[in-house]
């Protein structure tokens, strides 16, 4: 049997099923009961170093800095 038709006959069968079973494995691990904490801490981490609110624009003015040929 040649190297290729027996790789290709493997990721046709086995490979495949391996695969799917690490899909569902993978699945499962993410819906454990002990995760939700995790994932709430995941995905509040953006907000974990913000000390004060957002006050809308806070970068340098642009009103002082337009253009004249803008205002035709």
């Amino acid at each position: 049997m040649e190297t290729y038709t027996f790789l290709r006959a493997f990721a046709d069968s086995w490979h495949l099923l391996f695969m799917f079973c690490f899909f569902i494995g993978v699945f499962l691990f993410i819906l454990r009961p002990g995760a939700n904490k995790v994932h709430e801490d995941t995905a509040n981490m953006i907000f974990r170093n913000d000390d004060k609110p957002g006050g809308g624009n806070t970068g340098p003015s642009t009103a002082s800095h337009k253009d004249p040929k803008e205002a035709r």
